[in-house]
């Protein structure tokens, strides 16, 4: 697929499952080529590639408030609304910038200049909304870095108060700059680590596959794990702040992501869906580059020749 023709949701629409995770790995390597060339964040973009494909096939940017914490990881949301043979004047005077910017495009409805404004501006368009009589979702994505900040418990604490319907896409990848280190750290490890879904399968698997009617067990419980992947359930965390709870979500999975955001929409009442990706996902980059958030330009050759792709696709 040529990525300069995809211009709205409706292009992506027409793809199958299959066509979505062909053209994940191809905006991959095109970011690689692309920010090698001028500079910019590179691992936080390739972590949630399938995350904004899932996004902009359940939502319509050019009418939904889709909103990036900072902005910084927004490359494939510019690549889906049209951008893409901009990239090449990336985060240069006069280019594209490295952030979501209103002036480049309807599907930016938010820029910021620092972190962790995501829920408050999405609060924001969800009350004039409402106050106004529009129809549009206001969906705002945050990592588990910028949601520990004052600024976004304090939004989280207003939104539980106000209820407004707005859904909080968690994009946990146990990183920002460095790696976390907080007390709110610890209580979102618990959230990662209590998969009741993965653990009720993990230790039943074994004992019950030998047999035919164990295997039946097997089908049921995997329907039973999927229907708690996507249920609304209690999580700790954020029910203190009387915010609904969807997850955890394999951030790399473009059918369960858009399963998920399904879901999400249908609430009327505010929902965080946690999502967790790994940031640098399917680029071999060497150790002494992998901890890099943002970067300049780097010569593809620090990449040893036997580690990249057998097959180069047309962007």
């Amino acid at each position: 697929m040529n990525l300069t023709e995809l211009k709205t949701c409706d292009d992506l629409r027409r793809l199958s499952l299959k066509e979505m995770e062909v053209l994940a790995r191809q905006i991959r390597l095109f970011l690689l080529y692309s920010v090698s060339e001028t500079g910019g964040h590179l691992s936080s973009n390739l972590g949630v590639v399938e995350l904004t494909i899932a996004l902009h096939y359940v939502f319509d940017a050019s009418k939904d408030k889709l909103i990036f914490d900072v902005g910084h990881q927004s490359y494939a949301h510019k690549i889906l609304t049209g951008r893409a043979d901009q990239f090449s004047t990336l985060r240069q005077f006069h280019g594209l910038s490295g952030f979501q910017k209103r002036s480049e495009s309807p599907a930016d409805p938010w820029e910021a200049g620092h972190s962790s404004t995501s829920i408050s501006a999405g609060l924001g368009f969800a009350a004039a909304r409402d106050l106004l009589h529009q129809d549009y979702e206001v969906v705002s994505v945050i990592g588990d870095g910028a949601i520990g900040s004052g600024m976004a418990l304090e939004a989280l604490n207003d939104l539980g108060r106000q209820r407004r319907k707005m859904i909080i896409v968690f994009n946990d990848n146990t990183m920002s700059i460095s790696p976390n280190d907080s007390g709110l750290e610890k209580s979102i490890t618990r959230l990662r680590t209590s998969k009741v879904y993965r653990d009720t399968k993990k230790d039943l698997s074994q004992s019950l596959s030998s047999s035919e009617a164990g295997q039946e067990i097997l089908h049921f419980l995997k329907r039973s794990r999927d229907m708690v992947r996507q249920a609304v359930v209690d999580a700790p965390l954020f029910s203190q702040f009387n915010l609904n709870y969807i997850g955890p979500v394999d951030g790399h999975d473009i059918g369960a992501l858009i399963s998920a955001f399904q879901t999400a929409r249908e609430k009327d009442e505010p929902v965080v869906v946690h999502v967790i990706t790994k940031k640098e996902k399917a680029i071999p980059w060497p150790k002494t580059i992998r901890s890099v958030c943002g970067m300049a330009s780097v010569r593809l050759m620090c990449i040893p020749e036997s580690r990249w792709p057998h097959r180069f696709p047309a962007f």
